[in-house]
């Protein structure tokens, strides 16, 4: 079994806001902030919560297409525009589709591991307001195997792909049960959002999210098996945190109070051009939290909170139970019972996950540790849940379930 070579801790998180749809300030007819702005915004917010920037050996960031969204590549370069101390020190981006944020988290962890580091700043960022929807799906499906899926697949690709697999879960479920179930994860995703300032669906009025949640699927307009709120939107903005030594923390001026210990990680890859084994499971997503409560040497039931990646609600359905929260085909009804509620046993996803905070592609897996980060630290505000465990737990998956990122915090 693979364990912690020594401490390794999370401080100083910071999160943007989750700029599209929803929110108030959004105008796709004006001009928006850029991938500068949203970097520089997020990694501020971190460097002025430490006594000394200058203790920042190197930074990482996560990002998916920015190189198609805004036609820049080249983002570690960009890092050092957060303060001049970063200049001349390492910096590099990583790309993992959706899972970006949570690599550039786990090459954080590695370094600091290695002894190369003390405290390395981690961004994740996407921009992706620039282009219409259906050139957005198209740049979006380079998270899938391009050559061979996209050609014949369905024009919103990943709708699509995941479309077919809350039908395999309706098969397995009932169509019934599955809609009831997903329809409880979308009104749960956005009161939870309505508590977070920061969340793109902050400012959502809706007075029946439930109703809206079981609208029936148009196949004719979108897909056979997702309505629209089943999906997270389309996002811009950042979030980022600092990856410090037991050292590195005393170095950044802060009390062990400030900080989270990182009890275990994993990070998983499969094939990207093979088909999904079971529509019905995240095998890859249910391995790689195996992996990381098992560095961890933690139970699941010592686990307060999580943060899973529902960019749909089928997929938050789907990695409740990889988790292990649910057996196989559980995740509906205890989803409808209330238990992933945050006044659940097992509160999940408590800012608004990906469908209420938004998922900007890139900082996603770095918002999930910022908001487990804040909730171990009592720094949640209305978000916030009453935590009778000590851990948190994560897992970021990119593209249909092909990388994977998990980790399990210690408060």
């Amino acid at each position: 079994m693979k364990t912690m070579a020594k401490p390794v801790f999370l401080a100083a998180g910071a999160c943007t806001i989750s700029l599209g749809t929803g929110r108030k300030e959004f105008n796709p007819r004006a001009e928006r902030p850029g991938l500068e702005h949203y970097i520089q915004e997020a990694g501020r917010a971190v460097l002025a919560q430490i006594a000394d920037p200058a203790v920042v050996d190197e930074a990482v960031i996560g990002n998916f297409m920015a190189a198609r969204f805004n036609r820049q590549g080249h983002l570690g370069a960009l890092m050092p525009i957060i303060h001049p101390a970063l200049e001349y020190k390492p910096a590099l981006r990583v790309e993992g589709a959706c899972a970006s944020g949570g690599l550039a988290l786990a090459t954080a962890i590695k370094s600091v591991l290695s002894g190369l580091a003390e405290v390395v700043l981690v961004a994740g960022v996407e921009v992706q307001n620039t282009v219409k929807a259906l050139y957005c799906a198209d740049f979006l499906a380079g998270a899938g195997h391009y050559l061979s899926e996209r050609k014949n697949g369905p024009a919103y690709f990943f709708p699509g792909k995941f479309s077919e697999r809350a039908g395999a879960y309706a098969a397995k479920v009932g169509a019934d049960r599955a809609r009831e179930a997903m329809a409880h994860w979308y009104r749960n995703a956005v009161e939870n959002a309505r508590r977070n300032p920061l969340a793109q669906e902050y400012h959502n009025t809706a007075a029946d999210l439930l109703a809206q949640g079981r609208t029936p699927p148009n196949p004719k307009a979108f897909t056979e098996h997702l309505n629209l709120y089943d999906c997270s939107k389309v996002s811009d903005g950042a979030a980022a945190i600092l990856v410090a030594s037991e050292q590195g923390f005393h170095r950044l001026g802060l009390a062990r109070r400030d900080v989270v210990q990182v009890a275990g990680f994993a990070q998983v890859a499969v094939n990207l051009t093979a088909p999904p084994p079971n529509l019905t499971e995240l095998t890859t997503s249910k391995l790689a939290a195996a992996l990381a409560r098992e560095m961890a040497g933690t139970a699941l039931a010592d686990v307060g909170v999580f943060e899973v990646h529902d960019c749909f609600t089928i997929s938050g359905l789907l990695s409740v139970e990889a988790l292990g929260l649910a057996p196989p085909g559980g995740g509906a009804d205890l989803v409808v019972g209330g238990a992933t509620r945050r006044t659940g046993p097992c509160p999940v996803n408590t800012g608004g996950g990906l469908v209420g905070y938004g998922h900007p592609t890139g900082a996603t897996g770095v918002r999930m540790a910022v908001d487990l980060w804040k909730q171990l630290t009592g720094r949640a505000g209305e978000y916030q849940v009453e935590l009778a465990q000590e851990h948190g737990m994560m897992v970021n998956m990119g593209g249909n379930d092909k990388t994977v990122v998990s980790v399990v915090l210690r408060r």
